[in-house]
């Protein structure tokens, strides 16, 4: 199976445990992304990789317009059907891959993205999009799990989420996203930074992670150096603590 496909099929068949996860419904990240974009009256707003459609829904109330973008259909009839019980007839769902969207130039006032970029084949690529149907002034702001500048927690951060999710690629540093950004001609800066705790039974239940890959992450968890232990604080049930960021580029 292609990654593409993958992850369709990975979070086509979690789509309702996503918009019901406490992690992805809430979050002061929400407000800020809010209150950012209803500074621009009337927006047109991109929600790329938006998932059970938390971002869309926050945006939604004072945009003027929304496009729920996401690889994966089910994802997309489950924002479809939320956002009709929310009352939310400025949403609309268009299926499809971050590297090539389906728009016109200068379509958006706003493109944002919540959680979904450490999918993403070719964020370069995915970011020239932006640009490219971004309007002249227009701005973004993306959300994601950050990568660890020091290479010991960086690689058993990376080991426990591509064991949780075989559809993940990376969780991009602040610098890596920063160049990011630049090489696509936007200027960027790392607006919050934050720790979100991730309780362990729920996390790979929403995911439906596979009993052997569950027992590797414990494992890896259970042999990890001290030092990486501290640093994600890790329970003895397996719960921890993993870094978010906000970058917000124009």
């Amino acid at each position: 199976m292609k990654h593409h496909d993958q992850v369709a099929d990975a979070f086509g068949s979690t789509a309702a445990s996503y918009l019901t996860s406490q992690v992805h419904a809430t979050g002061a990240d929400l407000q800020t992304l809010a209150a950012a974009v209803a500074a621009t009256p009337g927006a047109a707003v991109l929600d790329m990789g938006c998932g059970a459609g938390h971002a869309s829904f926050a945006v939604a109330v004072s945009a003027g317009s929304v496009v729920a973008y996401d690889i994966a259909p089910q994802m997309l009839a489950t924002v479809a059907a939320a956002a009709a019980e929310r009352g939310l007839s400025n949403i609309r769902t268009q299926q499809g891959a971050a590297e090539k969207l389906p728009f016109d130039d200068a379509s958006f006032d706003w493109v944002v993205s919540r959680m979904s970029a450490h999918h993403w084949h070719d964020v370069p690529l995915a970011l020239a999009e932006v640009r490219r149907v971004l309007k002249p002034g227009g701005r973004v702001m993306f959300i994601d799990i950050a990568g660890s500048e020091h290479p010991l927690l960086d690689t058993h951060l990376q080991a426990v989420e591509v064991l949780r999710d075989g559809s993940h690629i990376r969780d991009y540093r602040a610098d890596e996203w920063v160049a990011f950004f630049a090489a696509a001609g936007f200027e960027a800066m790392v607006r919050e930074r934050w720790r979100l705790n991730i309780e362990f039974a729920s996390w790979v239940a929403r995911m439906r992670t596979p009993e052997a890959r569950v027992a590797a992450i414990r494992s890896l968890w259970a042999f990890a150096p001290d030092e990486v232990r501290e640093y994600f604080d890790v329970h003895e049930d397996g719960s921890f603590k993993l870094d978010a960021l906000m970058i917000e580029a124009w």
